[in-house]
């Protein structure tokens, strides 16, 4: 009888030890379930500016939006935007080697040099990125540039698509076709903040900018507009873009001042190393303003620091709306070997998974910058090496710097822009890129966005 109470008592003992495991486990997930909840992103970014800028209307640009169900429902997702005749277009697009069927398009087109005598147009539809779709996604393009040259009266060699949201998924192109007569008529000259909003994806605010600058005593406007939030990285920064100019200047010249302006703006930023199959940046000057001229004169050097500027803007709010971001960190790298290992020692710190959560968690933990310098590939010292966050300097000549305060950085890390400073000590070479934190938003945006 003994026995048997003995193996009724281990059973039971089992029995309990099994349960405790099962409520340990379920106590586990739900408080995984509300950290997960508790990390849940804004509505709309920390980093968000105030309102979206009053964009005023640009000579030889119409816009119009719908809203077509190619994803999203109950808020427009195609824009169009027609450009009068003698509009030159320039553009940089994604090096990715699986761009989409809409980017190789665009390539074709800017590489045929299309004459500017002619209208243009550009088609956008947000939701899905019309990528890794083969034969129909190219056959989707073209179905699409054919009906907009239709709807519009431009040729075919004119209209310029892009296409942004989930890869592998067919395009619904006749959708968008579908609603082109409503868009043709609904064309009018001041509706940018509804274009932006229309192309967004996972972004939490529409991005615009413009400035506006004197050419021989008339003025020249150049206005932009943007999405982009997560797959950010160089070559390009993930993203669409759309700067429009009054201004005349001939294609050849605008496609080398684009070129060189994204060098230092859409591809100087980084959210999580990742390049898009659809990153696409169009520029359009109607000509319908004074020309530019000599980009090595005073009008042309004015010209393009209005659209540096307006470039660097519309880039830096991507930075802002980081799926998840809290901060916004510009990275500035001195006294490299060269301006490309400056490049390469900025880049390696901006997308180190290990420096963007210290900076989510406000931890002033400047031996990561260190690790992400030594790893870059870029010639470095360690006994010439200086660091600095904002104006504090934390280390030089290759050691804790003097004097060394902790609480001080870590207060300096509770900002909202932050700023790292790194110097090699070993050249002139010199380079700037923007990034931000990487927090548990990030995850809740990327694990559910197909869901």
């Amino acid at each position: 009888m003994a026995g048997k109470w003995k193996a009724m008592a281990k059973g039971l003992k089992a029995e309990v030890r099994k349960l405790r495991k099962k409520l340990a486990k379920r106590a586990g997930k739900t408080e995984l379930a509300a950290r997960a909840a508790s990390a849940k992103v804004p509505a709309v970014s920390p980093l968000a500016p105030a309102a979206f800028p009053a964009l005023p209307p640009v000579a030889g640009v119409e816009l119009a939006t719908a809203a077509t169900g190619v994803r999203y429902r109950g808020r427009d997702d195609v824009l169009l935007v027609r450009l009068a005749p003698g509009t030159a277009v320039a553009g940089v697009l994604t090096r990715s080697a699986t761009r989409s069927a809409a980017v190789l398009d665009c390539e074709t087109k800017l590489a045929a040099g299309a004459m500017a005598e002619a209208g243009a147009a550009i088609l956008v539809n947000a939701g899905n990125a019309n990528a890794f779709t083969g034969a129909a996604g190219v056959a989707g393009v073209t179905a699409l540039t054919e009906a907009t040259a239709a709807a519009l009266g431009v040729p075919a060699a004119r209209i310029f698509t892009a296409s942004t949201g989930v890869i592998g998924e067919p395009l619904p192109h006749d959708r968008i076709s579908a609603a082109l007569e409503g868009l043709a008529a609904g064309l009018a000259p001041d509706a940018f903040e509804a274009a932006a909003r229309a192309i967004m994806t996972t972004d939490t605010f529409p991005k615009g900018a413009m400035a506006e600058v004197e050419i021989e005593g008339a003025p020249v406007r150049i206005v932009g507009i943007a999405k982009g939030s997560g797959m950010i990285a160089p070559d390009m920064a993930t993203m669409l873009a759309f700067v429009f100019t009054d201004a005349a200047i001939g294609p050849a010249q605008l496609q080398r001042l684009v070129a060189r302006l994204t060098g230092e703006t859409f591809n100087a930023i980084t959210v999580d190393g990742d390049t898009s199959t659809s990153d696409t940046l169009l520029v359009a000057a109607t000509g319908q303003g004074p020309a530019v001229g000599d980009l090595r004169k005073a009008p042309g050097r004015a010209f393009e620091a209005a659209l540096g500027a307006v470039m660097r803007d519309l880039a830096l709010q991507i930075v802002r709306d980081g799926e998840g971001a809290t901060k916004l960190v510009e990275v500035r790298v001195t006294g490299a070997a060269s301006p490309e290992d400056a490049r390469r020692v900025g880049l390696a710190i901006a997308n180190s998974p290990l420096v963007k959560t210290a900076i989510a968690g406000e931890d002033a933990n400047w031996g990561r910058i260190v690790m992400a310098v030594g790893k870059s590939g870029a010639e470095a010292d360690r006994d010439r090496l200086a660091i600095r966050f904002g104006d504090i300097t934390v280390a030089e000549a290759g050691v804790r710097a003097a004097g060394y305060d902790e609480a001080a950085v870590s207060a300096y890390m509770k900002g909202r822009e932050l700023e790292i400073g790194v110097d090699l000590g070993l050249g002139r070479g010199q380079a700037t890129v923007w990034t931000c934190d990487l927090t548990h938003g990030y995850i809740d945006i990327n694990a559910d966005y197909r869901s």
